[in-house]
C-alpha cells in the first residue's frame, strides 16, 4: 500500500469506497471509545484487508464523531456543568463542585494541547514513524501491562464528585500517552483514574468527560488542516459518511463500556490488547505485515 498525500498530509481514506469507509467508521466509532486504541485498529484492520491506509488525519477528524456520542450520552452531566460552573461565577461561589469539575476539565486538557500542537507535523506526516505496526504493537502490550496493574491495585472507591485537582492533572498528563498509537486516550485515562482508586463505571465517566475538550480541539484542528490541504472535492463526502457512521457506533460503544464497567472488570480488554500487540509484533517480526 502506498500513502495517499496532499500538502503533506495522509489523506488515504479519499481512496476508498464507501462500503470501506462505512467498515472502518463503525470500527473507528467503537474502538475510540473503547480502551483498546481506535488508531491501533485503523492501522491493523486495513493492512490486513490490503487496503489503503485511510491516514492519520481520518482518525483525527473521526474524533469529532466520538465528541458527538460523549455529548449525547452525557448531556446532563455536560449540561450541569456548564451551567453549574456559570452559575456559580456569578454568585462567586468558587468551592461549588461543578464550577471545580469544569476547572479540573481545563487543567487536564492543557499537558495534550502542549504536546499536540508540538508533535502534530510528526503525528499527521506522510509515513510517520510513529503509526509504525511495530509501535503500535509494543504500545498495546504496554498498554496492557499497565491497565492490568491499575486494576490489580485500585480500590474502587471513589467518584468523580471526589475528584480533585490533582486527580484531574495527573489523568491529564496520562491523555498524552493517546498521541502515539496504540495507547488509547480512553485506555490511558481509564488507567490513570483507577490507578487513582475511582471506580470503574466512575473512572470511565471522568475519562469521558475530562476528554470532550481535547477531542474537540484535535478534530477541529484537523478539520482545519484538511480545508487548507487541496484534497480532492470527492474525499469530504467520504469524511462526512464516515462520521455519521463512526457517531452512531460510538454512542452504542459508550453504552455498552458503561453498561460492562458497572458489573465486571476491564480484564476483558488488557487480555485483547495484549493479544492483539503480540499478534503485531509477532507480525512485523516474521513479515507477514508491514
Amino acid at each position: 500500500m502506498t500513502n495517499v498525500c496532499s500538502a503533506g498530509l495522509d489523506v488515504g481514506f479519499a481512496s476508498l469506497d464507501y462500503l470501506q469507509i462505512f467498515i472502518l467508521g463503525v470500527i473507528q466509532g467503537i474502538t475510540e471509545l473503547l480502551p483498546v486504541s481506535s488508531t491501533a485498529h485503523m492501522r491493523v484492520i486495513p493492512a490486513l484487508l490490503g487496503w489503503q491506509d485511510p491516514g492519520s488525519a481520518f482518525s483525527a477528524a473521526m474524533q469529532l464523531a466520538a465528541l458527538a456520542a460523549v455529548v449525547s450520552y452525557f448531556w446532563r452531566d455536560v449540561h450541569q456543568v456548564t451551567t453549574g460552573s456559570i452559575g456559580a461565577v456569578r454568585r462567586g461561589d468558587y468551592n461549588d463542585r461543578w464550577f471545580k469539575l469544569a476547572v479540573a476539565i481545563v487543567l487536564a486538557t492543557i499537558p495534550i494541547g502542549i504536546a499536540g500542537l508540538a508533535l502534530s507535523s510528526t503525528l499527521n506526516a506522510c509515513n510517520s514513524p510513529l503509526r509504525g505496526l511495530m509501535v503500535i504493537g509494543i504500545s498495546c502490550v504496554v498498554m496492557a501491562v499497565l491497565l492490568a496493574a491499575a486494576e490489580l491495585r485500585a480500590r474502587h472507591t471513589r467518584d468523580v464528585s471526589q475528584m480533585r485537582l490533582r486527580d484531574a492533572l495527573i489523568v491529564g498528563v496520562a491523555q498524552i500517552g493517546a498521541l502515539i498509537p496504540g495507547v488509547s486516550r480512553s485506555g490511558s485515562t481509564l488507567t490513570a483514574a483507577l490507578f487513582l482508586n475511582f471506580k470503574r463505571e466512575e473512572a470511565a465517566r471522568f475519562s469521558f468527560l475530562l476528554g470532550l475538550p481535547a477531542i474537540a480541539l484535535a478534530g477541529l484542528k484537523e478539520l482545519w488542516v484538511l480545508l487548507h490541504a487541496d484534497m480532492p472535492a470527492h474525499a469530504w463526502p467520504h469524511l462526512l459518511f464516515g462520521l455519521v457512521v463512526a457517531s452512531v457506533s460510538a454512542f452504542f460503544a459508550i453504552w455498552g463500556l458503561m453498561k460492562f464497567l458497572e458489573r465486571f472488570s476491564t480484564w476483558p480488554f488488557v487480555i485483547y490488547r495484549a493479544l492483539l500487540g503480540v499478534f503485531l509484533i509477532v507480525a512485523v517480526s516474521t513479515g507477514l505485515l508491514s
